[in-house]
């Protein structure tokens, strides 16, 4: 249920309204679902501007946000985490100042590399002497993910083109990741 919540939040944020939305699967999923319209035609508001918020359900939101960065973390990194994260932010990327969109976009340089024989490992680029991981892309201006372990663990998301997410554990919850580092110096 918070998976459909949240595609169709999305998607309707990403077009401005519920009945604008472009996606077969999510128009779809409103058709079927008239309560899951309605609470959605209730979350939207129009600013003085003439623009669109809609207000959202955090925990809901929250909720499939680290459940996805969940899964990158074991499938990339063969980092799984259990506990909550440290930190977690959603915004619509759009609404990030200048300098904030680049460093999320910007890949940072681990201080760990990512567990040997990890998919991660097998991504990382190596150009010069500086080493970084790259964006994936799932589906095109649909999902991409980037996956950085060192001292912390972190996910960043971008789904539509319009969601910008980041999912941090630090390194207080990833002993194996801080013993190799003190087994490296």
């Amino acid at each position: 249920m918070d998976e459909e919540y949240f595609a169709c939040l999305v998607e309707c944020a990403r077009t401005g309204s519920i009945e604008s939305v472009t996606r077969p699967k999510i128009h779809r999923i409103l058709s079927q679902k008239p309560a899951l319209a309605e609470r959605l035609k209730q979350a939207k508001t129009i600013t003085e501007g003439g623009g669109t918020i809609f207000s959202v359900e955090d925990e809901r939101v929250k909720t499939v946000v680290i459940k996805l960065a969940r899964g990158h973390a074991a499938f990339e990194l063969s980092e799984p985490q259990h506990d909550y994260p440290s930190h977690v932010m959603t915004t619509p990327i759009h609404l990030l100042g200048a300098d904030t969109r680049n460093h999320f976009e910007t890949s940072p340089v681990p201080r760990v590399w990512p567990e040997l024989g990890s998919r991660a490992m097998r991504r990382m680029l190596i150009a010069g002497s500086e080493v970084h991981s790259d964006w994936i892309e799932v589906q095109e201006g649909q999902y991409r993910y980037l996956a950085v372990t060192g001292g912390e663990l972190m996910i960043r998301i971008v789904i539509g083109e319009y969601l910008a997410c980041e999912v941090i554990w630090d390194d207080k919850v990833l002993p194996r990741a801080r013993k190799c580092e003190e087994s490296v110096r």
